[in-house]
């Protein structure tokens, strides 16, 4: 999940920096475990067979491309684009310890893509779509490399109130005068089928998918957020008192969630398909 493009409405992250990517490479494993549930179901929703061509926008270090390759096998192939080169190098360097020599990746803007039309069976996009400023102008590039009856499948998040462990950070930074980036933009499931429907897609379905995250404690979930990027970069734009107060803040807010087994926060993800 990378964005992704120099015209992006996300301007709290700096995917080219070398702390960030290492940041997210670090925290691959946690991130996978929790939604990778949702990622197999985005798989499924695209369609992807053994032999496909597939297309993953926004590839950032590639953990969805690597379960992308696995399906489509040694005859298949799978692109992974991003607007990051230093992502994708993290992603090439994933590939290449899984073993995996049908993933190319490719430095493109997703609004531009230099790809011809018709080449893929399948694009792929995970929690990206929401964070382009002209989301439609990206769904009409993707609806122009794909083969006539390919589908193309976007996983975003809904809504913040659907959404605790993003959505409590997010309201208390802004309510201490921050910025947080557009995660929750496409939490509508109109506005999310309006857009595909708008890029020229048809058979237009937008699917809800439960996740579930289980921390230890409310202490426990704080030193998870204070090393995710989605919250650590606009806290670090925060006054140093705004910033430690937020914090106190959002551990208050957590303890009051917290039951006898630690804290259990339920989250919910869209995923849009749309077929050529």
């Amino acid at each position: 999940m990378t964005n992704r493009s120099s015209e992006s409405s996300d301007p709290t992250i700096d995917w080219e920096s070398s702390q960030v990517v290492d940041q997210w490479s670090r925290n691959q494993a946690v991130r996978d475990e929790s939604i990778g549930p949702a990622t197999e179901r985005m798989l499924d929703l695209a369609g992807l067979q053994n032999g496909h061509r597939v297309l993953d926008l926004a590839a950032g270090t590639g953990g969805q491309s690597l379960l992308a390759a696995r399906r489509v096998g040694s005859t298949g192939y799978v692109l992974a684009t991003d607007i990051s080169a230093a992502m994708l190098n993290a992603a090439a360097e994933a590939a290449q310890r899984a073993g995996l020599a049908n993933i190319e990746t490719r430095v493109m803007n997703a609004e531009r893509l230099d790809l011809g039309a018709e080449s893929f069976d399948a694009v792929i996009c995970r929690f990206a779509l929401m964070l382009f400023s002209e989301p439609s102008k990206v769904l009409r590039e993707v609806h122009r490399v794909l083969k006539r009856g390919g589908k193309c499948a976007a996983l975003v998040f809904s809504t913040e109130e659907k959404n605790p462990y993003q959505g409590i950070p997010f309201v208390i930074v802004r309510r201490m005068g921050g910025k947080t980036g557009p995660h929750f933009s496409l939490g509508n499931p109109q506005r999310l089928r309006d857009i595909f429907r708008d890029a020229g897609f048809h058979d237009i379905t937008v699917n809800k998918v439960s996740v579930e995250r289980h921390f230890a404690s409310a202490v426990d979930a704080i030193r998870r957020l204070r090393d995710a990027i989605f919250i650590r970069q606009p806290m670090a734009k925060l006054v140093e008192r705004a910033r430690e107060q937020a914090w106190a803040e959002i551990e208050f807010q957590l303890k009051r969630l917290e039951g006898p087994s630690g804290l259990d926060l339920s989250g919910e993800f869209l995923i849009g398909v749309g077929t050529k």
